[in-house]
């Protein structure tokens, strides 16, 4: 029987990516538009118009709060819950609500599938997820770690035991302009790097990555800078963009080969924590059995790899050299290094059929009768957002 097509949206940080995947997940039809603040919302529906019949369409979402440990048709009461959790993911799940308006104007037969990147983390142990807070706020507002980029790390930490055959203690790192880590032990995500919202963790292309909190307190207290002000130079100004000047870790190894000094200092804050947070996932793990690279950077970025590799050798990671300068540009595959302890795997990321695979699994459940799509919302309704993470988490 053969499997129908699904339309995958996918909403990043950096570009909004459309595709249609039918049998075997074979991709029939792709377009990348740009970030959602370039232009890439306002281009969708044009694009949209372009693409071929599908049976439904899966949506990338980032935050599903607490609640929502598995993919889930959209309503209007989960679309509510979407907009309330907006403030813990503003790049992310405000452009993403707005790709899921869209397409339900412009195609309104489609049954819409949300698919959470915090879904794999939503069964984090205790301890990995617990914060060190008062009892009284964590109640309150339902604070935890959370985790994100969930769909890209079940995917490859997936792909990766199917090129090796086998990976049962497995880091997989996605890097990108958004990065982050999971420890994954046989299929099961133990441990992340990111937190309650996506800033936490390594350093990422615009985003801070973990800083103490008190540098945040001081901030607002000492230089008088206002929340606005402090949130956005957390989320928008920082990372590999407050260190080099530039977000672009092509162009920031180009400054680099030419001396540049802000540029060598980018690059190595970025691999001390890349490295002394993959000897963490590690230790969750108890030992390290895979180490997996994906995302924009951990895909094409072969220095990269081989300079964490170098760090991590007490771990016993090694890469091969021809191989590694080898698995760029969309190859994939072992780089592993002869006699290394652990092996070293470069996966395509392929959040998409990760996407169509959920949306089919709960078009199963469902069934097509339900088809279409709840109305939009009244425009004039007035939906009330709350900054808190309660009524989700």
């Amino acid at each position: 029987m053969s499997a129908e097509p699904i339309l995958t949206v996918n909403v990043g940080s950096s570009s909004i990516k459309l595709s249609v995947l039918g049998d075997q997940d074979r991709m029939t039809w792709h377009r990348e538009l740009r970030a959602p603040e370039d232009g890439g919302l306002a281009a969708l529906p044009a694009v949209l118009a372009q693409a071929p019949p599908v049976a439904a369409v899966g949506h990338r979402i980032v935050h599903g709060g607490a609640l929502h440990a598995e993919a889930t048709v959209i309503t209007d009461h989960l679309r509510s819950e979407l907009i309330d959790l907006a403030a813990l993911a503003p790049l992310h799940q405000p452009p993403a609500v707005a790709a899921v308006d869209i397409v339900r104007r412009h195609r309104p037969e489609l049954t819409a599938i949300a698919c959470f990147d915090t879904a794999f983390h939503h069964d984090l142990p205790p301890e990995a997820a617990e914060y060190p807070l008062p009892r009284r706020w964590r109640d309150r507002f339902g604070l935890r770690r959370f985790g994100f980029h969930g769909l890209s790390h079940s995917y490859a930490a997936r792909k990766a035991v199917e090129l090796i055959g086998g990976a049962s203690r497995a880091v997989v790192c996605h890097l990108g302009s958004g990065a982050s880590l999971a420890a994954v032990r046989d299929g099961r995500c133990v441990d992340t790097t990111m937190g309650f919202t996506p800033l936490d963790g390594l350093v990422q292309g615009t985003r801070c990555g973990a800083v103490d909190p008190g540098l945040v307190l001081w901030l607002s207290e000492h230089d008088r800078l206002g929340h606005a002000q402090v949130a956005d130079g957390l989320a928008h100004q920082s990372g590999l963009l407050g260190l080099a000047g530039t977000a672009d870790m092509r162009e920031i190894a180009r400054r680099r080969a030419s001396g540049d000094e802000r540029a060598e200092l980018a690059v190595g804050v970025y691999l001390h924590r890349l490295c002394a947070s993959v000897a963490g996932m590690a230790a969750a793990l108890n030992g390290l059995d895979t180490l997996v690279f994906t995302g924009g950077v951990g895909e094409n970025d072969a220095a990269l790899r081989a300079e964490a590799a170098r760090r991590l050798a007490w771990l016993g990671v090694a890469v091969d050299e021809k191989a590694n300068s080898a698995a760029v540009h969309g190859a994939e595959g072992e780089i592993t290094a002869a006699g290394a302890g652990v092996r070293v795997v470069v996966v395509r990321a392929r959040e998409d059929i990760e996407i169509a695979a959920l949306t089919r699994d709960v078009l199963g459940t469902h069934g097509r009768a339900r088809g279409g799509l709840p109305p939009l919302p009244d425009p004039r309704r007035r939906t009330e957002h709350r900054s808190g993470a309660r009524t989700s988490a």
